[in-house]
């Protein structure tokens, strides 16, 4: 099975698997752990998001530093499912990009790490000013037209 995470189009990534049985793959990639807060729901919440030059190094499935987190977040470690993108070739600054992203969209809560998903205008200057904005046309609500 596959879901996209991410922004826009997002990444595929594989999974979720249940994370007490997964036996992770020694390659390079961006992992997220999940739960289901609704089981009768197929969705699932982020909690977690890691990234690794080698996934089978991550101390999967519960000796993971951040794994008591996981399990009071998610109530039991057998209610905890993993998706991973390998991503093969990617050096770390690419598997890090990948990763920061994800923290900064779903703001999971067992990570230290927070990241803003939002622009400041002193980066790249106020939208308005920008050449090719303008006011959206208004529409006419009479009927003349």
């Amino acid at each position: 099975m596959q879901i996209r995470l991410g922004s826009l189009a997002g990444y595929p990534f594989e999974g979720p698997r249940l994370l007490g049985g997964w036996t992770p793959p020694a390659t390079p990639g961006v992992y997220v752990v999940l739960y289901k807060p609704d089981p009768e729901r197929e969705q699932y919440a982020v909690i977690y998001v890691g990234h690794s030059a080698d996934l089978s190094t991550e101390n999967f499935p519960f000796r993971h530093v951040a794994a008591p987190c996981w399990i009071q977040r998610a109530g039991s470690k057998w209610k905890l499912h993993v998706a991973t993108l390998e991503i093969p070739g990617g050096g770390p600054g690419h598997r890090e990009m990948v990763a920061n992203e994800l923290i900064s969209i779903y703001r999971p809560h067992c990570n230290n790490e927070r990241y803003d998903n939002t622009w400041r205008a002193e980066w790249i200057g106020e939208y308005s000013d920008a050449p090719t904005t303008a006011p959206l046309p208004q529409h006419r609500s009479d009927n003349s037209g």
